[in-house]
C-alpha cells in the first residue's frame, strides 16, 4: 500500500524575516600579500553564479582601463588603471593621475548602480594614502552603495573610516617560526 502525501499550497509569497545585507570586508596588513586569499574567494563566488567586479588602482603594464575589462569566466571582470607602469608614489604625471581618476569614477558609478554583487577594490588604502583617491569620497560611496553589494577593501595601512565602516576586518601578519 502506498501512502499519498498531502503538500498544503501557499497563498502568499514566501517572506523572510530579515534582509540580506551586503558585507564590507576588509583584508590589511603591513606587507602586500594578501590579494591571492581575496581573488581566490572572488572566482569561487563568481563561480558559483555571482557577478564579480575586481579593481586593481595600482597596478597598469597591459593597456587594460575599464573600457578592456578581463573576463575570467563568466562571472568575473577584472579592471586596472590605464596605465604603462604599477604606481608605487603619489607623484604621478598628468595622464597617470587623469587615468587613475577616471577608474575611481568609473568604480563609484559601479557601486551605486548595483550591478555587482561583490566588488573588490585591491590597493585602496594606499591610493587613500598617497592622497590620489580622497578618503571622504570612499566612505561616502560605501555608505550609498546598494544594499545587496559586499565590498573588499584591501592594503596596508587601511584608513581608521574605512575600518570604522567595515563589518570584517582580518589583518595579516606574518608569523615567525623555529
Amino acid at each position: 500500500m502506498v501512502a499519498q502525501l498531502e503538500t498544503s499550497v501557499l497563498d502568499k509569497p514566501c517572506r523572510f524575516p530579515y534582509t540580506v545585507e551586503g558585507l564590507i570586508q576588509v583584508f590589511t596588513g603591513s606587507h602586500r600579500s594578501f590579494f591571492t586569499n581575496v581573488m581566490a574567494q572572488a572566482l569561487q563566488i563568481a563561480g558559483q553564479g555571482t557577478k564579480v567586479l575586481v579593481v586593481q588602482f595600482l597596478k597598469g603594464g597591459i593597456g587594460q582601463g575599464q573600457e578592456h575589462p578581463v573576463k575570467l569566466g563568466q562571472n568575473l571582470e577584472w579592471i586596472r588603471c590605464d596605465l604603462p607602469r604599477c604606481i608605487d608614489t603619489p607623484e604621478l604625471d598628468e595622464i597617470e593621475a587623469l587615468s587613475l581618476r577616471q577608474l575611481w569614477d568609473y568604480t563609484q558609478k559601479i557601486l551605486l548602480a548595483g550591478e555587482y554583487s561583490l566588488v573588490v577594490l585591491d590597493e585602496l588604502s594606499l591610493a587613500i594614502n598617497f592622497g590620489l583617491i580622497p578618503e571622504q569620497e570612499v566612505c561616502d560611496c560605501l555608505q550609498k552603495r546598494p544594499g545587496h553589494v559586499d565590498v573588499i577593501l584591501t592594503g596596508p595601512e587601511m584608513p581608521q573610516s574605512l575600518l570604522d565602516l567595515a563589518d570584517q576586518i582580518t589583518e595579516i601578519r606574518r608569523s615567525h617560526r623555529p
